[in-house]
């Protein structure tokens, strides 16, 4: 019988490869498990290349992460002509899908990657950030405005807490969590906008 040639591809879609099957690869070991010679073994490529395009596993873990969180910012960026609910009820699925997608790897992420790995909290808080400028501004927020950032950023956190919550029990179902979640922004943008009603931002009626 004979054997299939091996897929030819370019650097870049190498390399993405690579990046996605070390997520999975850290998602279902600690770090310290897993070696260059068992990325190398997975891939099917040699150490050498490993070491050529990352420099070793602990920048091959870290790019692993900074791609992973590219992709779910990426994700969740939905269309600005949408209507405000619906553009929000838009952003929160395409986050459960992603999270849903790379369920492993986003339990594994969140739960002890942040934890255990400051390199690595960096990387996710960074991602939340630039999730949290995306949203105000979209809102005509300035992202500069305290309460109004810490407000978006004390959502963010309650999305992690209800995907996790999704994804570990089936006491409620992802449609009730999603709307509980634009309830949840309803709520505290509008006291946000009553500590800081200089704000250029009307709130319309609740999701």
């Amino acid at each position: 019988m004979s054997i299939a040639p091996r897929a030819r591809y370019s650097v870049d879609e190498r390399r993405a490869q690579l990046l996605e099957l070390g997520l999975r690869l850290f998602a279902g070991k600690a770090y310290d498990e897993v070696s260059i010679d068992d990325i190398a073994c997975a891939a099917g490529v040699s150490k050498g290349l490993l070491y050529h395009y990352f420099g070793g596993k602990r920048a091959f873990y870290v790019a692993c992460v900074e791609n992973a969180a590219g992709q779910l910012f990426e994700r969740t960026d939905t269309d600005p002509t949408l209507p405000e609910p619906t553009r929000a009820r838009a952003g929160i699925e395409a986050y459960f899908d992603y999270a849903k997608e790379h369920e492993t790897s986003y339990v594994a992420l969140m739960r002890s990657g942040i934890g255990n790995d400051p390199e690595v909290a960096a990387i996710v808080d960074r991602t939340r950030g630039r999730i949290v400028n995306r949203m105000l501004e979209s809102m005509g927020v300035e992202p500069t405005r305290p309460v109004f950032r810490a407000a978006a950023r004390s959502w963010i956190g309650q999305v992690e807490a209800a995907c996790l919550h999704w994804m570990d029990h089936d006491d409620v179902d992802r449609r009730s969590i999603v709307q509980l979640l634009l309830g949840g922004i309803y709520g505290t943008l509008l006291a946000a906008k009553a500590l800081d009603p200089e704000a250029p931002f009307e709130l319309g009626a609740p999701p």
